[in-house]
């Protein structure tokens, strides 16, 4: 349904009790600070506070939404050279919730006090913490009331690796086995309950005793409440044994659907990150082992080196891997139309209770940049700021 808006000769409209508040927004959102990286290098970035301006006029389909909140998640400078992005100061907060103040002369999805949510592509010049930003209309979504503004914000982004990692590009459906690597992360759970929802069965690992009591507790929230996860398979004890549990609960026949939460390539060399989290990885002989006949396997692995024998048991189960990256849907227009059907899709599912992302307590403006700090060191945690 295509929304209609209001003529304006200045396409701003203020209503109401409202109307004191937008008026001194909009006088002061010219000059306002942002929180922003200063890449010295890839292991060590510096975020600092720094002063962004707004043109005083906005183009023909820009948005410019008050932030209520931001969600924040790490840095990927290598893509960023990659696509030539690299820039002095890399913009900080992608997820934003907010309110329209502002539209231009040929938006036609929003009006002035809309509620919105969405992500801010890679090339934005705006920081997702200022107060105030611009946005191409055709990255939002609008949001529904009841939802609050932090919870979408921090969850926008896993349920969109989730969509495009079960829908685009495992083409989930009804009757298929899936299996989640580290189900009890922000993006393993979303990916579970999407799962579900479509009538899939799934199988996923746990990380700690902790994780895996929660995850075998998984309830959805309407329906019959049956347990979410056909079995959890305890990986962080040196007796778990993945490739005989999967093929146990699937007779024999592998699964359908493999998704990732990272892979370990050789045994015994050392890699990036955390060695004690690298531990816990699936080796990719054992995720190539668990797939069946015609079976996908989904990886965020983005050096992913696969040998000739590895190849020739793909090879053997008419199998295929593909890599998530879900920068490609604000990377690339050639699919905007579905791209903003996944979002207004979340959004409504987050809204009815199908997906329940993992609460996040939402930190003020002023503590932002030590949660960046912790969420580049750690990419696996999340913040949310409250503006």
């Amino acid at each position: 349904m295509i929304r209609k808006r209001v003529p304006s000769v200045t396409h701003v409209i203020i209503f109401g009790y409202r109307r004191s508040v937008c008026l001194e927004l909009m006088k002061n959102c010219s000059v306002m600070k942002g929180l922003y990286c200063r890449a010295v290098s890839d292991a060590d970035p510096k975020f600092v506070i720094q002063e962004t301006t707004l043109p005083d006029v906005l183009s023909s389909h820009q948005v410019r939404v008050q932030v209520k909140a931001c969600g924040l998640s790490p840095l990927d400078f290598k893509l960023l050279r990659d696509m030539g992005m690299q820039t002095d100061f890399i913009p900080v907060g992608r997820e934003v919730a907010g309110v329209v103040l502002q539209v231009g002369p040929k938006v036609t999805f929003f009006q002035p006090e809309n509620e919105v949510v969405g992500i801010l592509p890679l090339d934005s010049p705006c920081s997702g913490l200022c107060e105030v930003i611009d946005m191409d209309e055709h990255y939002l979504v609008q949001k529904p009331e009841k939802l609050s503004s932090a919870c979408v914000a921090g969850a926008l982004r896993d349920g969109l690796c989730a969509y495009t990692a079960l829908h685009t590009h495992a083409r989930m459906a009804a009757g298929h086995t899936l299996l989640v690597m580290d189900g009890a992360s922000s993006f393993g759970l979303m990916c579970i309950q999407l799962a579900c929802y479509h009538g899939v069965k799934v199988l996923t690992t746990s990380h700690s005793p902790q994780k895996h009591a929660f995850l075998e507790q998984l309830r959805p929230s309407v329906g019959v409440q049956d347990p979410l996860v056909a079995r959890v398979i305890p990986v962080y004890n040196d007796s778990s044994d993945l490739l005989s549990a999967v093929m146990e609960e699937t007779g024999g026949l592998g699964v359908d659907v493999v998704v990732d939460s990272g892979v370990r390539l050789h045994d015994g060399e050392e890699e990036e990150g955390d060695p004690e989290e690298k531990k816990l990885l699936a080796h990719k002989h054992d995720i190539i082992s668990v797939l069946g006949v015609g079976g996908h396997w989904v990886t965020s692995h983005q050096n992913l080196q696969l040998d000739p024998p590895d190849c020739r048991l793909l090879h053997l189960k008419s199998a295929c891997v593909s890599f998530l990256n879900p920068e490609v849907w604000t990377a690339s227009s050639s699919q905007q139309g579905r791209y903003l059907h996944i979002l207004k899709d979340i959004v409504e599912k987050i809204s009815a209770g199908v997906l329940r992302p993992q609460p996040e307590e939402a930190v003020p403006l002023y503590e932002a940049t030590v949660a960046m700090e912790t969420v580049q060191r750690h990419p696996k945690k999340k913040a949310v700021v409250q503006l």
